[in-house]
């Protein structure tokens, strides 16, 4: 009969009703001695607990946000015959773990004087230490403890002046490790290299309920992750937006005898399949705009391979899922991916996965309204086009004679950003007139 023990919260100092932050074990998971539980955080440390204990997780007893102090349950455990046999060491507890690291180092036993003739050299003057690079720069102190890092990775933090809060963790769950700590140091030293930080000052902390009712409604984990991507991007690429008009009078034409063709079989193509199947022929003619610079921006990388995001609304948030390989899908392959991965997105069923690997983006405004606007480029993508709502304008058209006149023709606003270190000015006009010309006639959709 399997021996099932209880793994409970070791000692953690004077702390009690610390929350759960994180839970890193599931019923069924098999563990080894020293293998994480859970994390928890208090006002002052964040500590995550080891477990005791080899084996299998039986059930898990806390969620997240409970408040735990020591001797409380966190999981049952069928323990592996070697540790229920004999039980191991005790594993350091965060308690002693927090006292180590904040022990100051031991003195160095103080060695005898010695008789000697021999004059003593007069000690060298005091080295001042060089400041940390990050030395100066602002941590958000709450954004810092709330940030999902072991406490290790948060002690290294500190020790480099980098904030937690504003790191991008590649680790499970979105967790920051170490080496995205040393990333966002290395990114930080070579912003000084040219020319130092931004020197923003912080937004001052303002009690806005002095003036009226207010309500406190917390942004949910997209809001934040996206708003933390199109800052990092709106500041580090030089944006150029150009904006121009595509003609799809016969386009709109031809997508509603398709959707009449296509009605039986519940399939519905919309203007976003056309866009697609343009820029896969725009990044052939332009293959600059299929490319991103490399870490240390002195390298450009041409892609092969044609993959578009698509910028989503979601109720949570935005979201920008990728749809792969555009270059080898027809048109119907296309609505159809669009609508599926739309479904996905609002059904919080995106991975990373689903989310990464663009090579360009689109977001389309189409249908709530607008004349134009400026899309942030995806970093580390270099353009993004944003469409606004077709409308009907007077265009004058020439006939054969060299005469002509006003008609009414539906003209659909592009707005195209991109990354100047990549593309000139010049070459962003090229782009949306190509893209002008091809949306225009459909038929170049197919050479």
């Amino acid at each position: 009969m399997a021996d099932i023990k209880d793994i409970k919260v070791p000692d953690i100092g004077d702390f009690e009703g610390v929350e759960v932050i994180e839970i890193l074990v599931a019923s069924g998971d098999s563990i080894n001695i020293e293998d994480p539980i859970a994390s928890l955080e208090s006002d002052k440390a964040a500590m995550e607990i080891p477990s005791p204990l080899a084996g299998k997780v039986k059930e898990v007893k806390v969620k997240l946000g409970d408040k735990v102090s020591e001797g409380d349950l966190l999981i049952t455990l069928e323990a592996s015959e070697s540790t229920s046999e004999a039980a191991p060491a005790e594993p350091e507890t965060p308690a002693e773990q927090a006292k180590e690291e904040q022990a100051p180092a031991p003195a160095r036993e103080a060695k005898p004087a010695t008789k000697s003739a021999t004059p003593q050299p007069t000690a060298p003057a005091p080295v001042t230490p060089r400041p940390s690079p990050t030395a100066n720069m602002s941590v958000n102190e709450d954004a810092f403890r709330k940030a999902h890092a072991s406490p290790s990775v948060r002690k290294f933090a500190r020790e480099l002046g980098a904030d937690l809060g504003g790191i991008t963790g590649t680790g499970i769950k979105g967790r920051i490790l170490k080496q995205d700590v040393k990333a966002w140091v290395k990114q930080a030293l070579a912003a000084g290299s040219q020319g130092g930080g931004l020197g923003i000052e912080p937004m001052p902390e303002i009690d806005f309920s002095q003036f009226g009712e207010i309500e406190v409604q917390e942004l949910t984990r997209i809001n934040k992750l996206t708003g933390k991507f199109l800052h990092r991007n709106w500041l580090t690429v030089p944006h150029v937006t150009q904006f121009d008009e595509a003609d799809i009078t016969e386009l709109e034409a031809f997508r509603k005898q398709l959707n009449k063709e296509n009605e039986k079989a519940g399939i519905r193509i919309t203007v976003l399949a056309f866009l697609m199947k343009a820029l896969v022929s725009a990044l052939r003619e332009f293959p600059r705009f299929n490319s991103s610079l490399d870490h240390t921006g002195e390298n450009l990388i041409l892609k092969k391979y044609v993959n578009i995001g698509v910028a989503m609304d979601t109720p949570d948030g935005l979201v920008v899922p990728v749809i792969r390989d555009c270059d080898r899908k027809s048109l119907v392959e296309l609505a159809i991916e669009v609508v599926e991965t739309s479904k996905r997105a609002r059904d919080k069923k995106l991975s990373p996965a689903d989310m990464s690997g663009g090579c360009i983006s689109i977001s389309s405004l189409g249908g709530i309204g607008g004349t134009a606007f400026t899309p942030i480029v995806n970093a580390p993508e270099v353009a993004i086009l944003g469409v606004s709502r077709s409308s009907m304008k007077p265009v004058y058209v020439k006939n054969d004679d060299g005469e002509g006149e006003f008609v009414p023709r539906l003209m659909l606003p592009l707005s195209l950003s991109y990354d100047h270190r990549v593309i000139d000015g010049a070459d962003g006009a090229r782009f949306t007139s190509y893209l002008s010309t091809v949306l225009s006639d459909t038929r170049r959709l197919l050479l």
